[in-house]
């Protein structure tokens, strides 16, 4: 390794010392830090924070080829892979090349003429708080009928475990081709979250009379969706690069994170 890029938390006081500690223990291995903003051509990149801040580097290094690994400190810190207490002897394995890279797939969608890649999640919720709407929906063409609720969330793999989790979804292992598909708050006792393969895509259509929908990527607003309107979700060509050490595993994570 050569060349690193960082991304931090964006609050001093949370991280600390930390990245005057890496910026060290990288000048000691010969690994030269790229300044914010200037991260072309990295071969890896480290991320100092939680979830948050691995969400925004995966987004960030979406397509560049370069891997991001995170050093947890935010709270859950699923997606990363180094505890804030391990990290100079972690980061001294990941300088040394010692780590492992997963492809995740990504979601791209298409709502009133935008377009968006999601690492995370594409959520459609209703754009009045408190008000549900109903939501026509389809998969791969196939008309699957009407549900009331608060919205629908198509979540990633690496995304199975953040909204879509705590919304009684499915968790996707890494690795899979699929995205989960998850009502909010549905209005039904019958309403199930399901699993849907890369070969088919999510239509969703807003058949409220009187509420638009509000479609977010990442956590972030893109579109806003009129009565009738529809909203087109799918796996992505991209895919995310996420980096870990090799002890790692998807269900030591999981393990170590929700077996509490």
């Amino acid at each position: 390794m050569r060349r690193l890029a960082v991304v931090t938390h964006g609050k001093p006081e949370t991280i600390g010392s930390a990245l005057e500690r890496l910026e060290r223990l990288a000048s000691e291995r010969g690994v030269e830090v790229l300044p914010e903003g200037e991260d072309e051509g990295a071969d890896l990149a480290v991320v100092l924070g939680g979830d948050g801040t691995m969400l925004r580097a995966l987004q960030r290094f979406l397509g560049t080829g370069t891997a991001v690994i995170g050093v947890n400190f935010g709270r859950v810190g699923f997606l990363t892979s180094i505890p804030r207490e391990a990290m100079d002897k972690g980061l001294a394995r990941v300088f040394a090349g010692e780590y492992a890279v997963h492809e995740l797939a990504t979601l791209e969608a298409e709502a009133a003429g935008e377009r968006r890649t999601a690492v995370n999640d594409v959520v459609t919720t209703s754009s009045t708080l408190g008000r549900i709407v109903e939501l026509g929906w389809a998969v791969g063409g196939e008309d699957l009928g009407l549900q009331a609720c608060d919205g629908m969330i198509c979540a990633s793999p690496s995304g199975s475990t953040a909204y879509n989790l705590s919304s009684g979804g499915p968790v996707l292992v890494w690795g899979l081709d699929a995205m989960a598909v998850t009502f909010v708050a549905p209005h039904s006792l019958h309403a199930r979250p399901l699993v849907v393969p890369r070969s088919r895509r999510v239509s969703i259509v807003n058949h409220t009379p009187d509420v638009a929908l509000t479609v977010l990527a990442d956590g972030h607003t893109f579109a806003q969706v009129e009565p009738e309107g529809t909203v087109n979700v799918g796996l992505g060509e991209r895919r995310s690069l996420l980096a870990t050490l090799p002890e790692g595993t998807f269900f030591r994570r999981y393990r170590d994170t929700f077996s509490a």
